[in-house]
């Protein structure tokens, strides 16, 4: 859109915005190009040459030295953005020069003599870099892509053949790998686009790799147990280094050692039918979501899985594709995985869809098996989904790590309604000391386990029974 001389009249009453401002000479050429590398990555706008800060029409004199100055800023920007230019004359020899910034968003991000800027409000600035990569990685370009640069120094030695060529059956049994793929390596990685001209690219190593370190720190999955609510204490703590299947593999491990489950107790043996606090396919498509949608360029980053007595996180480093938010995880909404190649392959497995639905997928889980809606949250440039069951602490929710002490007091107590701590301790094998007795008691009272009449000595103890026991 070109600009006359009364549609400028128009834009000098208005205050320099996002998408507008006034430089009084090309004399600021360069301040002036910063700023439309701004708009560009951002909604579009204007420049405007002669015209002061405060709005005021001075207009100046437009050589051809000056619009060779202004080329050769023009040929600065990376990629090459739309800049239209529209000369306003005001009589005396003086005239506006009007750029306008014209962005594409396919393009993003810009860059302007090698740095990238935003625009925010009337003021430009250098954009930060985590906002960079990640439109970097939005764009359609796959060269810029981190998964699709070259694995400088790693071949074919350094992956795993086996998990290759099990990718291959399974996407064959999922019906989404040709039946003409064969069982060479070099050939299944070029149709997977991890090889290209005998190189391996970033994406390979992340999917298939067995070595990482020093190159590939952030092939990492970090996992704890923590004791209570939040991270005073842990049970239990590990970093695991390995490809992303592997990696998905001892999430699952760990998840089957320390998540609740859910078991009826039988009377005189409690005995149980284990089945997980959550269910399994949730939990791994919250796993998947991590692996395929992080930040890889974060050389220090993970994915994380905390366990907590009241909840349970699963966290991302990065940030969610440009123009998502939180609360579009919970509806409809575009798949825009920041790393499409890996994405691809755990689609060719059968791991996940490729329609953006994984998220709502792990709500509709949860809530079948009678749990709140999972919460979803981006913080610290993570992104982090929370889960929240009902009854956590409720009758029928058993931990894995409970004491065989614990399991013989339940057995115990399964001999008759009531009785009070001191009859408990006379009928354990090995008993403990009172206060240590009470502690366990107390421990299982907040399970749900068992319950307590009456008060100091006086008080009976019980196992918590239910009406189809």
């Amino acid at each position: 859109m070109t600009v006359n001389r009364k549609e400028l009249e128009l834009f000098v009453q208005q205050s320099e915005s996002e998408t507008l401002e006034f430089k009084k000479s090309t004399a600021q050429i360069r301040r002036a190009m910063e700023t439309l590398c701004g708009m560009l990555n951002g909604d579009g706008g204007r420049v405007l040459f002669g015209i002061t800060p405060q709005g005021q029409i001075v207009g100046q004199t437009i050589s051809d030295t000056t619009l060779r100055e202004v080329a050769d800023q023009l040929r600065r920007f990376e990629p090459p953005g739309t800049i239209v230019q529209t000369r306003i004359n005001l009589g005396d020899g003086k005239e506006v020069l009007v750029l306008e910034a014209q962005p594409d968003p396919t393009r993003r991000p810009y860059a302007f003599d090698g740095r990238p800027y935003q625009r925010v409000g009337p003021t430009t600035s250098v954009m930060p870099q985590e906002i960079y990569h990640r439109l970097l990685a939005e764009r359609p370009d796959s060269r810029t892509r981190w998964e699709t640069l070259q694995a400088e120094g790693y071949g074919l030695a350094d992956l795993d053949q086996e998990e290759i060529l099990r990718t291959v059956r399974l996407g064959l049994a999922a019906g989404r790998v040709p039946e003409s793929t064969g069982n060479d390596v070099p050939d299944i990685l070029s149709r997977l686009g991890l090889l290209k001209d005998g190189r391996l690219n970033n994406a390979a190593i992340v999917l298939f790799g067995t070595r990482f370190l020093p190159d590939y720190p952030q092939c990492q999955l970090r996992m704890a147990r923590f004791r209570g609510v939040d991270k005073s204490e842990f049970l239990d703590q590990r970093q695991i280094e390995g490809h992303a299947f592997a990696l998905l593999d001892e999430a699952r491990l760990f998840l089957r050692r320390h998540l609740p489950v859910a078991g009826r107790i039988v009377p005189g043996l409690f005995e149980r039918e284990d089945e997980p606090l959550f269910p399994r396919e949730a939990l791994r498509e919250a796993l998947v979501n991590g692996f395929c949608h992080r930040d890889y360029t974060i050389a220090g980053g993970a994915v994380s899985l905390a366990i907590y007595d009241d909840h349970l996180e699963i966290w991302s480093d990065g940030t969610l594709p440009f123009g998502l938010t939180p609360e579009d995880l919970r509806r409809d909404h575009p798949s825009k995985p920041c790393n499409p190649l890996i994405a691809k392959v755990f689609y060719l497995r059968g791991i996940i869809e490729r329609w953006g639905r994984g998220t709502q997928k792990i709500i509709e889980l949860c809530v079948k098996a009678g749990h709140p809606e999972p919460a979803f949250g981006e913080q610290a440039g993570s992104v982090w989904v929370r889960f929240l069951p009902s009854g956590y602490i409720a009758p029928h929710r058993v931990a894995h790590d409970l004491t065989e002490r614990q399991r013989e007091i339940l057995h115990v107590l399964s001999k008759k309604p009531s009785m009070p701590l001191r009859e408990i301790r006379s009928r354990l094998e090995n008993p403990p000391s009172d206060r240590r007795l009470r502690e366990e008691l107390l421990h299982l009272k907040k399970l749900g386990l068992v319950s307590s009449s009456g008060h100091g000595r006086g008080a009976a103890w019980s196992l918590v029974r239910h009406e189809n026991e």
